[in-house]
């Protein structure tokens, strides 16, 4: 097993990680052998969907906490990245994001994700509570310090079923992150387009976030249900 302690982030984008911002190293350099998580707190200014035909799809990832259905703004929510070893034996660190939409108290969108960093070296999220779908990832630092983040090939999993999901029928992330100085707020921008359909959800928004210490497990309620081991 290897020794590095660097971050799957910083390995899988080898010399560009260190011209990120040196907040998003620290924000993206949280691994087991780094010896801390990351918690974010704060507010998506806005959360946007695509037209009423991109609904029921939506609607069916939020059975598995892939995506938020909800459109919203000024939405209140945490991020929690925690690194954790699963039960292949695999680094692997939690994007679980919780929105609480003010005007449905009770009813948390959840869009929940895990990632490793592939035999190959790329960087794999896996989407939702079951890790049905496996997407290969794409980081690259910008000029002015930020990290550009783009989903590729999408992978379904589910018992013995296997195939490349069709893009017809998903989307393509395309996530931005910066750090204000002048606030000492992380900004994150994400759009999720269709190739033929063009934009089906996206969100902006602002959070400061807090470094524990890794003293042990992640939190239950950020880890999967189950874990694929195929990548």
């Amino acid at each position: 097993m290897s020794t590095d302690t660097r971050s799957m982030f910083a390995l899988a984008m080898g010399d560009e990680f260190a011209q990120l911002h040196p907040m998003l190293q620290r924000r993206f350099g949280v691994s087991l052998g780094a010896g801390y998580a990351c918690v974010g707190r704060g507010e998506m200014l806005r959360i946007r969907r695509g037209p009423w035909w991109t609904v029921p799809f939506l609607h069916i990832g939020r059975i598995r906490n892939i995506l938020a259905p909800f459109p919203g703004e000024r939405v209140p929510f945490t991020v929690e990245n925690h690194p954790y070893r699963d039960p292949y034996g695999r680094e692997t660190v939690t994007f679980v994001r919780t929105f609480a939409y003010p005007d449905r108290p009770g009813r948390p969108g959840r869009f929940d994700a895990t990632m490793i960093r592939g035999h190959d070296g790329r960087i794999v999220d896996y989407l939702g509570t079951h890790q049905h779908l496996a997407v290969d990832l794409e980081l690259h630092a910008l000029p002015d310090g930020s990290l550009r983040l783009t989903s590729d090939a999408q992978r379904f999993y589910a018992g013995p079923v296997a195939f490349r999901f069709p893009m017809l029928f998903s989307g393509r992330a395309d996530l931005r992150e910066s750090f204000d100085d002048a606030t000492g707020q992380y900004v994150i921008r994400l759009e999720v387009r269709n190739r033929f359909f063009g934009f089906l959800f996206g969100y902006e928004g602002r959070f400061v976030c807090e470094f524990p210490a890794v003293d042990g497990p992640p939190p239950p309620h950020v880890l999967p249900v189950r874990h694929e081991r195929r990548e």
